[in-house]
């Protein structure tokens, strides 16, 4: 659901994703975009794509937390060499 919003509207899916200076940063591109999209029409993709993959990134980084926390709290999987 996040991805979807973040493709539609590039800033209001940002900030639900807890991401305010990529919000601001995007509403930057946006701006940039819509000028230089007029002589090449494929910038107007470039907000939603930043959009998507900042979303992507803070998940990974998300996830890739709570597996080190796990880790630290459980030990590392049974037949993992020390």
């Amino acid at each position: 659901m996040i991805y979807i919003l973040a493709a539609l509207l590039p800033p209001l899916g940002l900030l639900f994703n807890g991401q305010p200076f990529s919000a601001i940063l995007n509403v930057v591109l946006i701006v940039v975009c819509v000028l230089l999209g007029l002589l090449f029409p494929v910038l107007f993709l470039v907000p939603s794509a930043h959009a998507v993959i900042a979303v992507y990134m803070r998940r990974e980084d998300r996830r890739h937390r709570e597996v080190v926390e796990a880790i630290r709290q459980h030990g590392p999987p049974p037949g993992y060499p020390r």
